[in-house]
């Protein structure tokens, strides 16, 4: 039996995302008063509370975050499957990659030109993601397949395969004290103003806020701060600017990723022949 209808989940993210009541019930265009009553049915449900309200603030109980956590996945799972189910019925749907503006590291060309002899291919389209948002469009399905880079992305409930490792930079300007160097270590960047990346909590940066390459680059110009990415993210590198390998950083993997439980022909062929044709660009030249 199901103890939570879908609308309902979404009235609990709101409340849980917002931890106000009318803010909520604004962005779930109904009246705050029935907002609040569906979350005291959901409560005398489930039987335990999901909030602790007063006066002054909302704040989620360790239920309510378990449910948080837990019912936003459910949701990103049935949004999946509805597109999945209707895409699944179109033979003529189009493939849906996601990357970062500048996010392939050389690949991409390669990788649409190999696919297109496929008997099955069909036309792909190109999504650009914000700085962290890629694992969300495969996960909830508004993307098929997505460039990811490893570390930084998470990819919890994602198959993925290796498309090309490489080492990362530290972004400077020519006036540095680091500029001049053939090499830095992370100790090296101690002290130093490092971006905060939109819409990535918890991160180490304490400089301005940046939302793409592009932004950061520019802030690094203008000497607010430096930066550290993989290699091909810089590349070519701007004028005003150096790149100073970080030998003891670890390296950055640019994967091919998708749901793990996406198991469409139009998934596998897209990934047999990125897989080709990296194979064939690692292969030594036969004379």
């Amino acid at each position: 039996m199901v103890e939570l209808e879908t609308r309902e989940l979404e009235y609990f993210i709101a409340v849980a995302d917002e931890l106000h009541f009318g803010r909520a019930a604004v962005r779930l265009s109904i009246a705050q008063p029935a907002l609040s009553k569906a979350i005291r049915r959901i409560e005398a449900r489930l039987g335990v509370p999901l909030f602790v309200r007063s006066s002054r603030h909302v704040e989620l109980t360790p239920a309510g975050a378990a449910l948080r956590e837990h019912g936003r996945h459910a949701l990103n799972a049935v949004s999946a499957a509805v597109r999945n189910a209707r895409r699944a019925g179109d033979p003529q749907a189009h493939l849906r990659l996601v990357l970062k503006p500048g996010g392939d590291a050389g690949l991409l060309s390669g990788i649409l030109a190999a696919y297109s002899h496929e008997p099955d291919a069909r036309r792909v389209d190109i999504l650009f993601s914000g700085p962290a948002d890629r694992t969300d469009f495969l996960r909830d399905g508004r993307a098929d397949v997505g460039l990811l880079y490893v570390p930084f992305d998470d990819l919890d409930g994602l198959a993925h395969e290796t498309l090309h490792t490489e080492d990362r930079v530290v972004i400077v300007p020519s006036g540095h004290r680091l500029a001049g160097r053939a090499a830095a270590r992370m100790s090296d960047l101690e002290g130093e103003t490092l971006p905060r990346w939109k819409g990535v909590p918890g991160g180490d940066g304490t400089g301005p806020e940046v939302a793409d390459v592009v932004q950061m680059l520019h802030m690094i110009t203008v000497s607010r701060m430096i930066g550290v990415l993989p290699r091909s993210l810089v590349e070519p590198v701007p004028a005003g600017l150096v790149c100073v390998p970080v030998t003891d950083a670890p390296p950055s993997r640019l994967v091919l990723a998708w749901n793990e439980r996406d198991r469409r022909p139009l998934v596998a062929s897209f990934v047999a022949a990125a897989l080709g044709d990296r194979q064939m660009a690692a292969a030594p030249t036969q004379r």
